[in-house]
């Protein structure tokens, strides 16, 4: 009979059988972080990593089951990185503006965060911690339970996404934007899409472009401002 599975955080630390564990998963999640942190998602591997730690692959399945227990224990590593000791201030929009801002910071020192297949319940025991803080962040708002819990899943696809963006745009070609910033502009300009060329003209007139912490930051606090207001009756 098929076992059930049994997702890593309910496993023991260490396998029963087999030669007694040297290493941790602590020492593992490290070791994938590192290569991630290096070369891309793509490089962690149960292979890569026990090469990294000098033992053979086999070892590694006495901590865990496979690469999404790897990915598990990564993501909340990365979760634990932002700091949750930071007092509320009362201001639901605020609090979690602030929040989004420490995690965006999380995911550009990680930029492999944003390529982690989405899964609403991949959260560990720091994931958890962070969960709890963003729900107690709202605890004085008047929305059903799921639907915070939908407006902190919105608000980490946003912050997924404007990382992504920014790291995408730090290695772009530079040639290659700005031939795309003449052709839009260019296009516009034409007369058949006036709304695209008002907009763009707005754009312009309001002087630098933002830097992309600010914009950011404006985004998330309009973004969770509708979302944290309670609907109409």
């Amino acid at each position: 009979m098929a076992q059930e599975p049994v997702t890593v955080w309910a496993r023991p630390e260490r396998g029963a059988r087999g030669p007694a564990a040297v290493h941790s998963r602590a020492e593992l999640t490290a070791v994938a972080v590192e290569l991630a942190d290096r070369n891309g998602l793509s490089a962690v591997s149960m292979r890569q990593v026990a090469k990294a730690l000098g033992v053979g692959q086999a070892s590694l399945y006495r901590y865990i089951s496979g690469r999404e227990d790897l990915l598990d224990l990564m993501t909340d590593a990365a979760a634990g990185e932002i700091d949750l000791d930071v007092p509320l201030s009362g201001d639901p929009v605020a609090d979690l503006a602030a929040l989004a801002a420490r995690t965006r910071t999380v995911h550009l020192r990680h930029h492999w965060l944003s390529d982690i297949p989405p899964e609403p319940l991949r959260l560990g025991p720091r994931s958890l911690d962070y969960l709890e803080y963003a729900l107690r962040a709202m605890a004085a708002v008047h929305l059903p339970g799921q639907t915070k819990m939908e407006i902190v899943a919105l608000m980490n696809a946003l912050i997924s996404q404007f990382a992504r963006a920014e790291l995408q745009v730090s290695r772009a070609n530079t040639d290659r934007q700005a031939a795309q910033a003449a052709y839009l502009s260019e296009t516009a300009a034409k007369g058949d899409h006036p709304h695209v060329a008002a907009a763009m003209a707005d754009h312009t007139e309001a002087g630098p472009a933002e830097s992309p912490h600010t914009l950011f930051e404006r985004a998330m606090h309009r973004v969770l401002t509708g979302l944290v207001a309670p609907s109409p009756s």
